[in-house]
């Protein structure tokens, strides 16, 4: 039986490979959040037709919906034939500009040389077409098993999640007794497990200044001179500080086994309210810059705030004249599912069966939807797991391979027989 399903998803690759394509050619750009709407009802109708349940839930009142761009997510479900445990395979369908040097239709979904090509090939529609060829192939090889399947197709992931998961777990969406085990296909390669993320802040910080002639600057208080200082501190102090922290985390790239800290952007002076861009007379009183700071599971989010408060604090005493104000934009607790836990098994189990090799487990960078199952769904059986390179994702020419999609369904489906069938033929 284990055979039959495997032969199964091999049957579907050439239908794969059309999905995937499919799903590309739909412009899910975010921002704005285009085309969510019509990308959601194409799943709902092909689940639809395997005898899934269908939902189209709308993150009403969530950042950027609006009736041009409604955050429009799908939710299925299918109940087995008797009493189990749920599985929710969730891939968020928004993909992030092409942005230029494409040598091929970002949108077209093109096949060529063993690939799939286009923006949201790899990151992660290639997850989402794997995830439900496996779904179809299981059902198929068992047509009697308990518990229930879920398929979602989220918003929003690109900018936070906030329009998708994080709306749907806050309507209890992701939480039991509706669902135990979560896998979100996201491209960390094939023959390895994402255990979770690493933590971030984001934080907009503005020094403030006076405004003066610019003829006159000794009239006036210069904001960006400020932040200068600020910018400075940072190198002097904060960045060699994070870089002698370590974690136990098994995060990749290698690099990001230590704490970091982007400066995602920076803003001062009037210039930036006028296009082309005018020159300003003014001294700036205000200079705003984002910070994006990620930690490991060892620290407190507590001390990485205090740790940026305490050189700000600092310059307030050093410097004549110097204020400042501080936001905070986003805050994610880093999270590690044990390896012990079901769903991470189940899947290892696919690993091997397939791979003949133990997985490799990982720890995401950056951070994905898993941060919404746990922090507001508290599903803490909960993985990342699917084909194609991360590396790729967002890049031009984007792509996913087929051979990889083809191994990544097996892989699902065979941890979707552990997980609801005990792993039996």
């Amino acid at each position: 039986m284990t055979d039959r399903l495997l032969q199964g998803i091999e049957a579907r690759t050439d239908e794969l490979v059309a999905l995937t394509a499919d799903l590309i050619r739909f412009p899910t750009v975010n921002p704005p959040g285009e085309a969510y709407r019509p990308c959601a009802e194409f799943i709902a109708e092909r689940l639809k037709k395997r005898g899934f349940g269908v939902e189209l839930i709308r993150g009403e009142g969530t950042p950027g919906d609006n009736d041009r761009y409604p955050r429009i997510n799908v939710v299925a479900r299918f109940d087995g034939r008797s009493p189990g445990p749920t599985v929710h395979f969730n891939s968020h369908i928004d993909v992030v500009e092409a942005g230029e040097g494409w040598t091929v239709d970002p949108f077209a979904g093109v096949v060529k040389d063993g690939r799939v090509y286009g923006r949201g090939a790899c990151d992660m529609k290639g997850g989402l077409a794997a995830s439900i060829i496996a779904v179809e192939a299981f059902m198929d090889a068992y047509p009697d098993f308990p518990g229930a399947i879920e398929i979602s197709g989220t918003v929003d992931e690109e900018s936070g999640g906030f329009g998708g998961v994080a709306y749907l777990a806050g309507k209890g969406y992701f939480s039991k007794p509706k669902v135990d085990h979560v896998i979100i296909p996201e491209p960390l390669n094939k023959d390895r497990i994402c255990l979770g993320h690493r933590g971030v802040w984001w934080a907009e910080i503005e020094t403030l200044g006076e405004i003066a002639h610019g003829s006159m600057p000794f009239l006036g208080d210069n904001a960006v001179r400020h932040m200068g200082a600020v910018l400075a501190a940072f190198e002097a102090d904060l960045f060699p500080a994070l870089d002698r922290k370590q974690t136990s985390m098994p995060v990749v790239p290698e690099g990001a086994r230590r704490s970091t800290m982007n400066i995602n952007s920076i803003h001062g002076g009037q210039t930036e309210d006028f296009k082309p861009g005018l020159p300003s007379p003014n001294v700036p009183d205000s200079c705003r810059l984002t910070i994006d700071r990620r930690f490991l599971l060892e620290e407190k989010l507590d001390d990485v705030k205090r740790e940026v408060i305490d050189i700000l604090d600092r310059l307030k005493c050093e410097r004549m004249k110097f204020d400042y104000r501080i936001r905070d934009v986003m805050e994610v607790q880093p999270t590690m599912t044990e390896r012990d836990a079901p769903v991470v098994k189940a899947v290892a189990e696919g690993i091997m069966q397939v791979f003949e090799r133990e997985p490799d487990y990982v720890i995401s960078p950056g951070t994905y939807d898993q941060k919404h199952v746990a922090r507001i769904g508290h599903i803490f059986d909960c993985i990342a797991y699917g084909p194609g390179i991360l590396d790729l994702a967002h890049r031009p020419d984007e792509w996913v391979g087929i051979e990889d999609m083809v191994q990544s369904a097996k892989v699902m489906a065979i941890g979707l027989n552990v997980l609801l069938r005990g792993g039996r033929n």
